[in-house]
C-alpha cells in the first residue's frame, strides 16, 4: 500500500489535517478508523476497477453466490492484511501513540447473518479472491444486523444492531444500477403468433439498489465484489402537487413498507405479516441479483443466453435463495422470448445448490396462498415445473409413484423450497462428509435415486486467514518461523507442524502463546462481566447459535452436576474449568432463551458460592459476534461440538477452535467425524450416540427420556433442581425445560448422552493434568487444521462444480 509505515503515517496525518483542521493525536478514534479504512479503500480501489475490467474482457466462467447472510465482522484488519499493511499501520499507529486495537475496534460488526452460513459465505468471499477466482456474492444491505443481545436479570433482550450508525467506509453506492423488483399484481396471458405470452399487471415496483464491498484477495490484485441490495422506494406514483393531505400519508405509509424488506434480519415469521416480510426479502434478493446479472451478461455477449451455462454459475446458498430458478426462467421466457424446454435447460445448467441442513424448520416451506398473491407470476411457473417433474416421475420412476406427494414441490398448499431446489440444480451438495450421506441415504434419498449425478459433497471450510493470522497473530507468527511462510498459501503445509508436536521448545513456545491469549481473555471477562477467571483453569467454551439440536442444555447440566458433586465433597481433586458460552438465541424461539437463562442463573449461582468458585466458573459473555469470537477462539483449550449426531450439517466453529489448538469434545457429527479421521482418536474427545443410532431411534422409537431420570440419580438431582426452588425462589422458573425433557421425551437425546458425556468430561480433566501430552494434542489439531481451510473447499467448488478457473490481475 504505501513504501514504508513513515510514508503511511505522513498520509495518515495529512488527511486527518485535511478533514478535521488538527494533528492525528487530536483526532477521536472512530475518526482514525475512517480515515485509515477511506486511504485503504482508495488503494484497493485501483485494483477493484482492474478485476472488474479482466472479467468483462476474459472468457472465464464467474460464479455469483446468492445468500441470505453475509456475517462479515470487521473488515479493516482483514483488508489490511490481505493488502500486505496490517504491520505498517499498526507500527504507524504505535509510533503515533496510538493503540491500533483501539482503532479496529472502532469499526461495528458487518452482523449480517446469524451464524456458520453467513460467516462460511463470508470466508468463501475471501478465498475466492485469495485464489483469484472470478466469484462475486449477491445478498441484502440490512439496515439492522443480527440485534445486539443484552441480558437483564439473565433474560435475552433484544436490541437492533444499527451497524450503520457510522458511515460504512467499505461500501460504494451504486444507483445506476438499480433494479426494480415486482411484487403483487395480476398476470394475464395471451397467444401472439402461435406463442403463449404472460403480462404482469398492476403490480407494486421496489427499486433494488446495489451497495458494492470490495472483497481484497490475499497478496494479489484481485478485488471481487460482495454486492448488497437496498430497497428504496419509487415515487412515480404519487402526486406530490396533490392537495389531498392523504396523498402524502400514503405515500409515508408506502415508502415504510418498501423499506422493511431490507430493514431487518430474518423477520419473525411465526405470524403472517412476518412470513410474507421475509418471502418479499427472499425474492428481492434473488430477482435484483438475476436481473443484474443478466443485463451484464447481455451486454458482454451480445445477448447470447444460450451461452449463460458456460459463462455463469449462480450457486445458492441453502434453500432461502431457491427463487433463483423460477426467477430466470421468468425472464428468459417472458423477457427474452425463449421456451420452456430451452429456458429450463438454460437454468438447470446454470443453478447450483448447498444444502446445510436436515432440519426440517430450515427446509422452508410457504403456504401457497402467500406466494400466489406476493409473486403470482413466479409462482406460476413453479407450479409449472411441479407438474412437468411429478409426470416424470410418474411415468420414468414407477416405483416412486407412491412417493410423489412427499416429493412434490407443491403439496399440502405448501411450496417446499428445497424440492425446488433440487429439481432446478446442477448440482446438490453437502457440506460434511455424514451430512451428504445421510441426504443421500435418507433425508433425500428418493431425490437421490431420481438425480444421482447431482448429488456430492463440498466439506466446509474456514479462512485461515482471519481465525489464525488475523485473531491469532503470536501463533501465526510462531508457525512461520517453524516451518516457513508457504503454509500461508497452502494451508495443507500447516501438517509440517507434526514433527514438531513432541519438541520441548516448540511446546514450550506454543503454552506462551495460549497463556498470553488466555490472560486477554480473562481480562475481557473481568471488564465485561467483573468476573474474575483463574486463566490456568481449562477454558472450556461452546460458542454458537442457541438451539435445541446443539445442546447448550447439556454442558449447563453437566456443569450443575459438577457443581452438586463439589457441594457435596468441596476437597474433590478436579482440575479448575471455566465454562465460557456465547450464543444467541432467535427472538421467537422461548426455549432456547430459557436455557440461557438458566445458564446465567447457574453462573451466578456457582461463581458466588466460596466453596466452589477456586475450582468451577461459569461465564455467558453476551452479544456474542464475529469479533468476540476472535478474541474467544485462541485462548479455548477445549472445543464443545455436541450437537445431536446426525443434526449438524457440518459446523465451522470446531474448524475455528482446531486451528486455534482447542481439542474437540464432541459427537460423531459433521464435520466432527472427518476431524476425528484426520487427528485420530487418541486427540479427540468423542461421545454419545452415533448418527445411526440417533436415526433409528427416531424412526423406530425405543427410547424413554422418564427412564432415565428414574433410573440415574445424577440427572434427577438436575431436574428437580430445575423445580423446586434450588436456584431462586421461583420455583416454576425453569418448569418448561423439565417438561420439554420428560413430556417431549428428550427431542435431542440430552439425558441419553448424558453419561458418556460426563465420562468424556473426566478424560479431558485427566489428560489437562500432563501439560507435555495435552500440548502435543493441540500441536497435532493444529497441523490437521489446514484440511479445513476454506481455499481447500473453493477449490473443490471452483473444479468439480464450477468449473471456474483463476483469473491473474
Amino acid at each position: 500500500m504505501f513504501s514504508s509505515k513513515e510514508s503511511f503515517k505522513v498520509a495518515l496525518i495529512e488527511s486527518l489535517e485535511r478533514k478535521f483542521g488538527k494533528g492525528a493525536e487530536e483526532a477521536s478514534p472512530i475518526e482514525i478508523y475512517q480515515t485509515i479504512g477511506t486511504l485503504v479503500k482508495e488503494k484497493m480501489n485501483k485494483s477493484w476497477v482492474e478485476t472488474n475490467k479482466r472479467y468483462l474482457k476474459n472468457e472465464e466462467k464467474q460464479v455469483y453466490y446468492f445468500s441470505m447472510e453475509f456475517l462479515l465482522g470487521r473488515l479493516l484488519e482483514s483488508n489490511l492484511l490481505n493488502t500486505g499493511t496490517l504491520t505498517t499501520v499498526q507500527d504507524a499507529l504505535l509510533e503515533l501513540g496510538i493503540d491500533p486495537e483501539e482503532i479496529f475496534e472502532q469499526e461495528h460488526d458487518a452482523g449480517l447473518g446469524n451464524g456458520g452460513l453467513g460467516r462460511l459465505a463470508a470466508c468463501f468471499l475471501d478465498s475466492l479472491a485469495s485464489l483469484e477466482l472470478p466469484g462475486h456474492g449477491c445478498g441484502i444491505r440490512y439496515k439492522y444486523g443480527l440485534f445486539q443481545q443484552k441480558l437483564i436479570d439473565g433474560h435475552q433482550v433484544e436490541l437492533p444492531d444499527y451497524w450503520l450508525e457510522e458511515d460504512y467506509v467499505w461500501e460504494v453506492r451504486r444507483s445506476d444500477k438499480a433494479i426494480g423488483v415486482r411484487f403483487g399484481g395480476n398476470v394475464h396471458s395471451e397467444v401472439i403468433d402461435g406463442h403463449l405470452m404472460f403480462h404482469h399487471t398492476d403490480y407494486e415496483t421496489v427499486m433494488a439498489v446495489p451497495y458494492d464491498v470490495p472483497i481484497a484477495g490475499y497478496d494479489n490484485h484481485t478485488v471481487n465484489t460482495l454486492r448488497l441490495w437496498s430497497a428504496e422506494s419509487t415515487t412515480n406514483d404519487f402526486n406530490f402537487h396533490s392537495s389531498n393531505r392523504n396523498d402524502y400519508y400514503k405515500y409515508l405509509e408506502y415508502k415504510r413498507s418498501i423499506e422493511t424488506i431490507s430493514e431487518f434480519l430474518y423477520p419473525d415469521d411465526s405470524y403472517f405479516e412476518g412470513k410474507l416480510l421475509r418471502l418479499k426479502q427472499q425474492y428481492f434478493l434473488v430477482s435484483a441479483g438475476v436481473q443484474s446479472i443478466i443485463k451484464m451478461f447481455k451486454e458482454k455477449y451480445n445477448n447470447d443466453l444460450r451461452k449463460l451455462p458456460d459463462k455463469i454459475t449462480m450457486q445458492i446458498n441453502d434453500t432461502h435463495p431457491s427463487l433463483v430458478i423460477p426467477e430466470l426462467m421468468r425472464i428468459l421466457m417472458d423477457e427474452e422470448g425463449f421456451g420452456w424446454d430451452e429456458a429450463w435447460k438454460i437454468t438447470t445448467e446454470t443453478v447450483a445448490y448447498t444444502n446445510h441442513t436436515t432440519l426440517s424448520e430450515a427446509l422452508e416451506k410457504w403456504p401457497v396462498s402467500l406466494v400466489q398473491q406476493l409473486i403470482p407470476r413466479i409462482y406460476m411457473i413453479i407450479e409449472e415445473i411441479n407438474e412437468r417433474f411429478c409426470q416424470m416421475l410418474w411415468f420414468d420412476f414407477p416405483e416412486l409413484r407412491e412417493k410423489i406427494p412427499q416429493m412434490a414441490i407443491i403439496a399440502y398448499d405448501q411450496v417446499h423450497m428445497a424440492h425446488l431446489a433440487i429439481v432446478g440444480s446442477y448440482s446438490v451438495n453437502g457440506v460434511a462428509k455424514i451430512h451428504t450421506d445421510i441426504l443421500k441415504e435418507k433425508e433425500m434419498k428418493d431425490f437421490y435415486t431420481v438425480y444421482t449425478s447431482k448429488f456430492n459433497n463440498k466439506t466446509n471450510g474456514i479462512t485461515h486467514r482471519r481465525w489464525l493470522m488475523n485473531a491469532n497473530p503470536k501463533l501465526a507468527d510462531l508457525i512461520t518461523d517453524t516451518i516457513g511462510k508457504r503454509w500461508i498459501n497452502q494451508p495443507k503445509e500447516l501438517i509440517s507442524l507434526l514433527k514438531y508436536a513432541s519438541d520441548p521448545a516448540f511446546q514450550e513456545k506454543v503454552r506462551n502463546v495460549k497463556q498470553d491469549n488466555k490472560r486477554k481473555l480473562a481480562k475481557l471477562i473481568k471488564d465485561r462481566c467483573d468476573i474474575t477467571v483463574d486463566e490456568h483453569s481449562i477454558f472450556d467454551v461452546q460458542i454458537k447459535r442457541l438451539h435445541g439440536y446443539k445442546r447448550q442444555l447439556m454442558n449447563i447440566f453437566h456443569i450443575i452436576h459438577l457443581y452438586n458433586v463439589l457441594r457435596d465433597n468441596p476437597n474433590l481433586d478436579i482440575t479448575p474449568r471455566t465454562f465460557i458460552f456465547g450464543a444467541k438465541a432467535a427472538p421467537s424461539y422461548y426455549f432456547a432463551k430459557e436455557v440461557i437463562n438458566l445458564i446465567v442463573t447457574a453462573a451466578n449461582l456457582i461463581n458466588n458460592d466460596p466453596l466452589v468458585n477456586n475450582k468451577l466458573m461459569v461465564v455467558f459473555l453476551e452479544n456474542y459476534s464475529v469479533s468476540l469470537a476472535e478474541k474467544i477462539i485462541p485462548a479455548a483449550d477445549v472445543s464443545q461440538q455436541i450437537s445431536t449426531a446426525s443434526k449438524e450439517a457440518s459446523g465451522t466453529g470446531n474448524m475455528k477452535l482446531m486451528m486455534n489448538g482447542a481439542l474437540t469434545l464432541g459427537t460423531l457429527d459433521g464435520a466432527n467425524v472427518e476431524i476425528k479421521e484426520m487427528v485420530g482418536d487418541e486427540n479427540i474427545f468423542i461421545f454419545g450416540l452415533t448418527a445411526q443410532e440417533v436415526l433409528n431411534y427416531y424412526q423406530f422409537g425405543g427410547y424413554n427420556a422418564r427412564h432415565i431420570y428414574n433410573s440415574d440419580h445424577r440427572i434427577r438431582t438436575i431436574l428437580d433442581q430445575l423445580v423446586n426452588g434450588f436456584f431462586n425462589k421461583d420455583e416454576y422458573e425453569f418448569k418448561d425445560i423439565y417438561y420439554n425433557i420428560l413430556s417431549n421425551n428428550d427431542e435431542f437425546f440430552v439425558l441419553k448422552d448424558f453419561d458418556s458425556y460426563i465420562e468424556a468430561q473426566e478424560m479431558v480433566d485427566q489428560n489437562y493434568r500432563d501439560p507435555n501430552n495435552w500440548l502435543k494434542k493441540s500441536i497435532t489439531n493444529i497441523a490437521h487444521s489446514g484440511k479445513f481451510s476454506s481455499d481447500r473447499t473453493i477449490s473443490e467448488y471452483a473444479s468439480e462444480i464450477w468449473r471456474l478457473s483463476p483469473v491473474h490481475v
